[in-house]
């Protein structure tokens, strides 16, 4: 793991494993995305100051996006790290291809007609795109998850929408896609997991031996398609609190198994947000320290080194978005 952008409520720390440097205190973060092309950039999504931009690592910041305050999803291009993806609440699409410089929000989103019945419960009112990713053999084919309401798609880069289609989950929290894989679209909900093989047309939902089914990390192992852990809890009372009680699965080939080993919890743990990390294996982010796993089915301390009796009380928190380069 070079470096980690990990992002908390009210903060993110920048960290190589060795030392952890805190950016952007006292902000509401949503998401933070880089890419290992472009490490020393990294986009942080705010509720109270848009969309945030580094390009020395997190010494300094910027406001890069005018699209109002709440940015609640960020995606660098896995093809191009100058082609940036953002969403927003109320729900909208923009793109950037130079970097975040510019931006041009991506029309006709709420014009799918499942946008009437899209509505977060916490805000009834209002909805937002809380997750994009995008195929990684053509950077045209877009996927948006609407929490709460649809899993829609575009195959030519936000031209046009394609809307929900039967089968799939309604309450995506985290997509995924991989590049061995590229047809294969993954998503923790909170409605359980899904997975499609045909770039988001039909949907199979395998859940034996998820025991939580409110599911909200999600990430796949580089090396292996089939290696996917999730983070879950019983409801989103207990995922979203410090003194809830969350989980971690994996995939096993036929069915999942907890796999917590070596992570606090699952007392006193909000849901982890997971990652994969460029070098092999996965990362957790949780509200106890940074983790790392070859597989999944172990865990270790990344940051600190020492584990949960050094985490920093300050960084008690729930996490918000994880970045691995």
């Amino acid at each position: 793991m070079h470096i980690a952008y990990a992002a908390l409520s009210d903060r993110v720390f920048a960290t190589d494993g060795n030392t952890a440097e805190d950016c952007l205190v006292g902000h509401d973060i949503e998401c933070v995305a880089a890419d290992p092309a472009a490490p020393d950039r990294a986009f942080v999504g705010t509720v109270d100051a848009g969309l945030q931009r580094t390009t020395d690592r997190g010494a300094t910041w910027e406001s890069v996006l005018d699209a109002g305050d709440r940015v609640t999803s960020v995606t660098v291009s896995p093809q191009d790290p100058d082609v940036v993806w953002a969403g927003t609440e109320p729900s909208a699409v923009y793109r950037s291809t130079d970097g975040g410089e510019t931006w041009t929000e991506r029309p006709g989103l709420t014009d799918l007609d499942s946008s009437s019945r899209w509505s977060f419960p916490p805000r009834p009112h209002t909805h937002h795109v809380r997750w994009i990713a995008l195929a990684p053999d053509d950077p045209e084919r877009v996927y948006v998850a609407i929490e709460a309401g649809a899993f829609v798609r575009s195959p030519d880069g936000g031209e046009t929408w394609v809307d929900h289609p039967e089968g799939a989950r309604r309450d995506n929290h985290t997509l995924a896609t991989h590049p061995d894989a590229p047809e294969r679209v993954y998503t923790a909900a909170g409605d359980g997991y899904a997975l499609s093989t045909d770039r988001g047309e039909t949907w199979s939902h395998p859940q034996d031996g998820l025991g939580h089914r409110y599911v909200w990390g999600l990430a796949v192992r580089p090396d292996d398609p089939d290696g996917v852990v999730v983070s879950a809890a019983s409801g989103p009372r207990s995922a979203h609190s410090t003194s809830g009680e969350s989980y971690v699965y994996r995939w096993t080939g036929d069915r999942w198994a907890v796999a917590m080993a070596g992570l606090p919890g699952p007392e006193g743990l909000a849901r982890p947000v997971l990652a994969a990390d460029p070098d092999g294996g996965l990362v957790a982010l949780t509200n106890h320290g940074l983790f790392r796993s070859a597989a999944g089915a172990e865990w270790a301390a990344a940051w600190p080194e020492t584990g949960v009796a050094d985490w920093p009380s300050e960084y008690d928190q729930v996490p918000s978005g994880l970045a691995v380069v």
